[in-house]
């Protein structure tokens, strides 16, 4: 199986995980897990190790985490590492909702690992954009 793994600092990643159940329904295959405020490394660890207990050896794993070189991703990194599962892992940076569904869609279209990146860093620069807003002319009169 391959898994989708969502981290973050606050309550991020499991506010994902909520609209991706509440859009898409609930997947087996979507973990997510953060780091709150005041919670020690080696309690993260402790949990996120939990949280991740379902992956075997012969699963992938696709990480979101919200910040590169943060401490929940960096932490869930090494800990795959010591899973033995880091070959079989995919991770990013900048966690957001379309990165998180466009990961989830790749996974469930069977997409090879270059196309799964592609997708995901596509979805995320397409999901960061101004919205261009247009206002009534203040002369015009409501009907």
């Amino acid at each position: 199986m391959k898994y989708l793994l969502l981290v973050s600092h606050g309550t991020m990643a499991p506010g994902v995980h909520s609209v991706i159940r509440m859009l898409l329904g609930e997947r087996e295959n979507v973990l997510s897990y953060s780091m709150e405020d005041g919670v020690s490394a080696d309690d993260f660890v402790a949990a996120l190790t939990e949280v991740i207990a379902p992956i075997s050896a012969d699963d992938a794993v696709v990480v979101l985490g919200d910040i590169v070189g943060g401490s929940p991703l960096t932490n869930t990194l090494n800990t795959l590492t010591q899973k033995g599962l880091l070959a079989n892992t995919i991770a990013f940076g900048g966690l957001s909702l379309p990165m998180a569904i466009g990961a989830l869609m790749a996974i469930d279209d069977g997409l090879d690992d270059d196309a799964l990146c592609d997708s995901v860093i596509s979805e995320a620069r397409e999901g960061a954009r101004r919205v261009e807003l247009s206002f009534a002319d203040d002369d015009e009169e409501d009907l």
